[in-house]
């Protein structure tokens, strides 16, 4: 369990104070405190996960609904980690707030923590995000006001929430095309004497919904399907391996239709695999009344791991699938392991905690891609820079947090921010006006968004070699009206370019620009970089008050742009 002392991820004081003074609390907030009872646990005395998914639902909701100001459904959620088990005796507390509204949806963010009251300990559970969609009124569809955000947290996650909305639009239909990528190259399913038969695991049980499960447009709360979901997965999880089993993960899922009270759900569910210390369970509900046909109302993956007297996880047997679909699930379920397993490391992890350079593959592009984009928000969301020169209005920021030292550079252009936007996303351009461009190479066009270049730059010092990277770029279009523009770079590694004996292979962690328009003609660029130590040699004159260089590369680029406004005026919108 948890170690002294209370946890870093703990949650604040709602309260805060703003810099004239106010003292504010998110209007979207909501907390919900739930003693753990003998009746919310399973027979090892830990708090059902199904239990705990119907809470933060339950939350979440009432957000929605406060922001809304009418009923909600839930859509979707989030991957789910739990990090811990919750015991008898001890409170859970949850706190959901609306990060951000787009037209009838909105994302809720929602943390959970345990609380042991006779320790006076705390620790974090999970974080969720959960999206949240405003029913239709009588006069006809809802549109959302906007969230104002008034903190530096706030900002952050009003920003951030952009990206993992694009990801969930986009989510499945990738999911989709690496599955079929991945699974093609796993060959036959290897056979084991000693492995349990997938039918063994095989679960089926119904449930009719009543008014208690229903809130009051008659719709079944998302949290008591989840609920019932993890129930009959934890029966198959326990079928395979003989022991009470501790959900670990929720993957991603979308719920595709609604239920109401009267609805029969029928819930199934079976062991997809068994890895060395964890299981995945796929679970489907589906619903009907009297003779219609079923529908489909919901289908995840959950991965569950058996824990010995000293928490750690036990090894599984293996198991045997059954033939046709259950070879396919099979095959499957090892491709969503290597998938969840880059999300984890590449999201979920701290920005400090991610490698420089992470191995680019098709399989991970989204992640990384996400990844990039919101290191880049995080630093445009910051509000602590500290200003360390200007120069006929371009200005040096600085910032040093944790042992990180990054800096960003300001200046107004009077061109229209996508047309910025377009003259800087061509990084091959860049040599144009930066003299640390020296080459600039591009080595594939992902798609539309996403790009991999090899730059070199020149040698800092006589005698001493120069260097080169390999970037990431990733671009973005604003998402409303009042968003900047993107374009995040980061190291990634390539095994068709390692480095060679001309160049010292250096790394960036995060840079790029946020690119704001201010009017129909006045465009504010900023340029970020969270210096490392390939970088460092590049600016530290500048950082040190010795050298204006950073002026000349910035005034370069506004003549650069300037120069090329035109180049583009000329193009159809098909080609910007």
């Amino acid at each position: 369990m948890a170690s002294e002392g209370t946890d870093e991820n703990t949650p604040q004081d709602p309260l805060f104070i703003l810099e004239n003074g106010e003292v504010y609390r998110n209007p979207t907030e909501v907390k919900m405190s739930q003693i753990v009872l003998p009746c919310h646990a399973n027979h090892c005395g830990e708090l059902s996960a199904g239990q705990l998914l119907k809470w933060m639902d339950s939350t979440a909701c009432l957000s929605a609904e406060r922001h809304a100001g009418c009923s909600c459904i839930t859509a979707s959620v989030d991957d789910i980690h739990f990090e811990r088990t919750i015991e008898v005796g001890q409170v859970v507390n949850i706190i959901a707030k609306v990060n951000r509204a787009f037209t009838s949806s909105m994302e809720v963010g929602i943390l959970v923590t345990c609380e042991d009251l006779y320790t006076d300990r705390q620790w974090k559970v999970c974080h969720a995000f959960a999206t949240f969609v405003a029913r239709r009124t009588e006069a006809g569809k809802v549109q959302l006001k906007q969230v104002i955000p008034r903190t530096q947290m706030e900002q952050m996650e009003y920003s951030l929430a952009a990206e993992r909305r694009r990801m969930r639009l986009i989510h499945a239909e990738i999911i989709t095309d690496l599955l079929s990528s991945s699974t093609a190259q796993l060959g036959e399913c290897q056979e084991y004497q000693d492995a349990v038969p997938a039918e063994r695991t095989r679960v089926e049980s119904v449930e009719l919904v009543l008014p208690p499960h229903a809130n009051h447009q008659v719709s079944t709360f998302g949290g008591q399907i989840m609920a019932w979901m993890e129930n009959v997965a934890t029966i198959a999880a326990s079928r395979l391996c003989n022991a009470h089993p501790t959900l670990r993960t929720i993957d991603m899922f979308h719920f595709r239709g609604p239920s109401h009270i009267g609805d029969r759900l029928v819930l199934k569910a079976i062991v997809n695999n068994a890895f060395k210390n964890s299981m995945e369970v796929g679970v489907c509900a589906e619903a009907y009344q009297g003779g219609e046909p079923l529908r489909h109302i919901n289908s995840a993956f959950m991965t569950f791991e058996v824990l010995d007297s000293d928490r750690k996880p036990r090894t599984l047997p293996r198991l045997r699938p059954e033939p046709v679909d259950g070879k396919r699930r099979y095959q499957e379920a090892i491709a969503r392991k290597k998938i969840r397993l880059d999300r984890k490391y590449i999201i979920s992890c701290k920005q400090t905690e991610v490698p420089l350079s992470v191995p680019w593959d098709p399989s991970n592009q989204m992640y990384l891609s996400y990844n990039n984009v919101s290191a880049l928000k995080l630093m445009d969301a910051r509000n602590n820079w500290v200003l360390t020169s200007e120069k006929n209005k371009v200005s040096l920021y600085t910032l040093e947090e944790n042992q990180v030292l990054c800096f960003k550079v300001e200046m107004h252009v009077s061109i229209p921010a996508e047309q910025t936007f377009h003259l800087l996303s061509d990084l091959r351009r860049r040599k144009e006006w930066d003299r640390h461009y020296e080459e600039c190479e591009l080595i594939n066009q992902a798609d539309e968004e996403d790009t991999l270049y090899r730059v070199a730059t020149p040698s800092v010092s006589k005698g001493s070699k120069g260097q080169d990277f390999i970037l990431l770029a990733s671009r973005r279009k604003p998402c409303d009206a009042g968003d900047p523009y993107l374009i995040a770079l980061r190291s990634v590694t390539l095994p068709t370019h390692p480095p060679t004996e001309d160049y010292t292979r250096g790394e960036v962690l995060c840079a790029g620009f946020s690119i704001w328009e201010e009017s129909c003609t006045v465009t504010k660029i900023t340029y970020y970089n969270q210096a490392t130590p390939g970088v460092l040699p590049y600016i530290s004159t500048d950082i040190a008050g010795l050298s204006s260089s950073f002026y000349c590369a910035f005034s370069a680029c506004s003549h650069f742009l300037e120069a090329n406004k035109d180049s583009l005026a000329a193009l159809p919108p098909s080609a910007l």
